[in-house]
């Protein structure tokens, strides 16, 4: 599957902008699972969240990006998913210490991480959490990616339509 490319990072380090502008160039995305499940929680009264139950919430971000990877098959072309499978697993490994079992499902070589930017970091009814918490986790993800074979692509702060460009070309190069 290396169509499928991970765009990571920090929380609020402009992901979600990002995917937008490569879903306006035409390029299938896929939303990040996290702000999904929050969503579908929250309006059902349950309980499968970050800031209440973190391990229900990563339980279920795993079996939702486990289908998004499913129905992403189907695409030709790049495929772009706001964090993911690996995020959660990451997440999950750093609450219980154990890895789990992600089967043979691997992505693009280069996995895009964005990096703290305080600058344009907000919190909202789905992040709850400050830009410190954001920044550890990002501190582990970029540890974590590497760990796994990855090649982590620390996307500098610029313009979205440029962050897009960088992506693209570094796609289109040798690894």
């Amino acid at each position: 599957m290396r169509n499928f490319v991970i765009i990571s990072g920090c929380s609020g380090g402009g992901k979600s902008s990002i995917l937008a502008e490569l879903d306006r160039r035409g390029h299938a995305t896929v939303p990040e699972p996290g702000r999904r499940i929050v969503e579908e929680e929250t309006s059902s009264g349950g309980s499968a969240l970050p800031w209440s139950d973190l391990g229900a919430f990563l339980r279920r971000a795993l079996v939702l990006s486990r289908e998004d990877v499913a129905t992403a098959t189907a695409q030709t072309g790049w495929v772009f998913f706001d964090r993911g499978l690996l995020d959660a697993a990451s997440g999950l490994a750093k609450l219980t210490g154990e890895w789990p079992d992600l089967g043979d499902v691997r992505f693009h070589p280069k996995v895009f991480l964005t990096p703290p930017w305080p600058e344009i970091y907000v919190q909202d009814a789905a992040r709850r959490h400050g830009l410190e918490q954001a920044t550890e986790e990002y501190r582990r993800l970029l540890r974590d990616y590497p760990a796994l074979g990855y090649q982590a692509v620390e996307l500098p702060r610029m313009p979205v339509a440029d962050r897009a460009d960088l992506i693209l070309r570094e796609l289109e190069s040798r690894m």
